[in-house]
């Protein structure tokens, strides 16, 4: 059984918590101990029904508030499919929360407000959806029962957002008019609104390809440890263990440890003390090379003849998330997989005005900003091109300083 892993994102009291709360609820897929909590529970909605935001919401601060802070998330199974949901925050100032929520997501559902139609943070977090490659957007037209279930309502917001989409280059979105609160179109199709002939939500969901393209085949695994026991029993032993976040490896495949470029092939492939014959990706294992060359923590081993890119200098999509503004001064630390390597933010290409999609010069970076920056590290980085492998194009930027992580970068061009 496959996994679709989605993200909800929408501006404050859109109804994201409410609609996920509505999703497990309908679905059957809320524990005994869950339910009668919840039943239990002193928050209610005006009519009187139980609020099942509160299913959702986990901070004290959300609960007392009524608002998402953190993200959210929640697991559950159909008879046809597993579910991982991140329900993103609202909050201008959460905006750092819905990309890493997003980051490893493959559909995002984007809730709109049927009374307000398209705001400035339903253009922000569609900006991120395409900034971060996901293949699928659904968009849902939230409390159509507070607009009389109106088609006309639906099909002006629908429009709206089309002309956004196009500007983003969203290909595949799919429009749902949905009531949270009363469960239409949420698992059941609704029958207030007999004019929409699409699926509900749930099926949708049930039934979106988890892959749109061609995923990226050529292997790729950093490593995370070298084990050496050097015990009398395993004196000899020597293996590299890592996850591999593309393609696949067998036993014999020719390998290239990267940046070094050292080449070896795999003499064998270990797995829970077991011999496999191959690992493919999303697998932790441990290879053994046949050569006894130098590869330690932070290395990348990559299938030979699919050599990523090496370079100091990249160009990289930018999302600010520190309290404190960027300081091209500062000799920040950034972090891809398990390596750490000194680099400088050398230039500041743009930022983008969310509101309008605009992109302007600027002279810093501060708390969700987003844009395009040149970086300079003092060692060279094995990466693929972000879109076509978010899971090795991408890293954190760390201030050393606090030892936080202050930014997210997706990378996109070699500039060497």
């Amino acid at each position: 059984m496959d996994i679709l892993r989605f993200i909800t994102a929408g501006s404050v009291d859109d109804g994201k918590s409410t609609l996920i709360g509505r999703l497990l609820y309908d679905s059957g897929s809320i524990l005994a101990d869950q339910l009668e909590a919840l039943h239990s529970s002193n928050r209610k909605n005006d009519d009187g029904t139980i609020d099942l935001a509160i299913l959702t919401d986990g901070l004290k601060a959300e609960r007392e508030q009524g608002i998402t802070i953190d993200v959210a998330y929640k697991y559950f199974q159909t008879d046809k499919r597993k579910f991982i949901i991140a329900d993103a925050p609202g909050h201008i100032q959460y905006t750092r929360n819905m990309v890493t929520g997003a980051s490893n997501s493959q559909l995002a559902i984007i809730l709109i407000d049927a009374r307000n139609g398209v705001s400035e943070q339903t253009i922000r977090h569609s900006f991120l959806v395409s900034m971060l490659a996901l293949p699928h957007v659904v968009v849902c037209i939230n409390k159509m029962d507070m607009v009389d279930y109106s088609e006309a309502v639906f099909n002006e917001i629908k429009n709206a957002y089309l002309e956004i989409a196009k500007k983003l280059n969203l290909e595949e979105v799919t429009f749902i008019p949905v009531s949270a609160l009363k469960g239409d179109n949420i698992v059941n199709e609704s029958e207030a609104m007999s004019w929409y002939k699409g699926k509900s939500l749930l099926h949708h969901l049930e039934s979106v390809p988890v892959t749109a393209k061609a995923p990226f085949e050529y292997g790729r695994m950093p490593v995370q440890w070298v084990i050496r026991p050097q015990t009398e029993a395993l004196h000899d032993y020597r293996g590299y263990a890592g996850r591999l976040v593309s393609g696949t490896f067998s036993v014999n495949d020719q390998v290239v440890v990267q940046p070094s470029g050292f080449s070896t092939s795999i003499s064998s492939i270990e797995f829970a003390e077991q011999q496999l014959g191959s690992a493919e990706k999303g697998m932790s294992v441990t290879l053994h090379l046949k050569d006894n060359i130098d590869v330690s923590r932070g290395d990348m081993l990559v299938a030979a003849g699919s050599p990523p890119i090496i370079a100091k200098k990249i160009e990289a999509d930018f999302c600010w998330m520190d309290s404190r503004p960027m300081d091209t001064s500062v000799m920040y630390l950034v972090q891809h997989h398990s390596r750490h390597i000194k680099c400088k933010v050398q230039e500041i290409l743009y930022k983008v005005n969310i509101s309008n999609l605009e992109k302007h010069p600027a002279e810093d970076f501060r708390l969700n900003d987003i844009g395009r920056v040149v970086i300079k590290t003092a060692d060279p980085i094995a990466f693929d091109h972000y879109e076509e492998s978010p899971s090795n194009g991408g890293a954190i930027l760390i201030d050393p300083r606090t030892n936080l992580t202050v930014a997210a970068l997706l990378f996109r061009q070699a500039l060497d």
